[in-house]
């Protein structure tokens, strides 16, 4: 199938887009929404703005939503650019980078359903230990972008997460028991480079905006491709 991604430029979505085409889909553009609000109930906001430069490192189209952020108000808006991107890039299927939220994925199987789409989402159920483990196997490379849990603080953003650290994540999962692929809001990330990258993404100047000892983010300042 012709398929477009529902894209944050985080680790789920971007491994979805992977997956899909391992599958032998097509995948013909991107479809980012950009929210006001910083605590959007559907959307991943923190460095979203990346998601530009990683599809140009991705070689595809990117069609950008806007939204207020408002609960139920900004599936609307993402109902909008899915509508957009669908007369633009003529696709038959968006792939999803949902692991286990109902909220999420039901909000998305309507609206497809309503704009006459089917929904493709290889990462969903995946137990969250394996998506890990593979995503590193296969020279995912990722920092965090955000954290919000107990026993992750400042000093988890901007950094590479490597072997060594998923440990120390597991070791923190046992003890504290959050989602270990963050899909609670534990954590946000981005994609760096991968597989399907043509270019890496380098930060090169960022600042982190603390609130209290676990909830903390990244504020990107200047980022580029390179050549790798």
């Amino acid at each position: 199938m012709k398929l477009a991604a529902l894209f944050t430029g985080g680790k789920d979505s971007t491994y979805a887009i992977y997956l899909a085409k391992q599958q032998g889909h097509e995948v013909v553009g991107l479809i980012t929404i950009k929210s006001e609000n910083p605590y959007s109930y559907m959307f991943h906001t923190p460095a979203i703005e990346l998601t530009a430069l990683q599809a140009e490192a991705l070689g595809l189209p990117l069609i950008t939503g806007f939204t207020k952020g408002k609960k139920e108000e900004e599936l609307v808006d993402l109902e909008k650019v899915i509508k957009k991107a669908k007369k633009e890039l003529n696709f038959e299927g968006l792939i999803t980078g949902a692991l286990f939220s109902e909220y999420q994925s039901s909000r998305i199987m309507k609206i497809a359903q309503k704009l006459g789409v089917e929904v493709v989402s290889p990462l969903w159920h995946k137990p969250q230990e394996k998506e890990m483990q593979e995503l590193l196997d296969l020279g995912f490379k990722f920092i965090l972008t955000a954290v919000a849990a107990e026993g992750l603080t400042k000093d988890w953003l901007g950094k590479v997460i490597t072997k060594e650290d998923f440990a120390k994540l597991k070791q923190l999962n046992k003890k504290i028991g959050f989602h270990l692929s963050f899909e609670g809001g534990e954590a946000e990330s981005l994609v760096l480079d991968c597989p399907l990258f043509k270019q890496k993404l380098i930060i090169e100047k960022f600042t982190v905006k603390e609130e209290n000892k676990y909830t903390a983010r990244l504020i990107v300042k200047k980022a580029r491709l390179e050549e790798k």
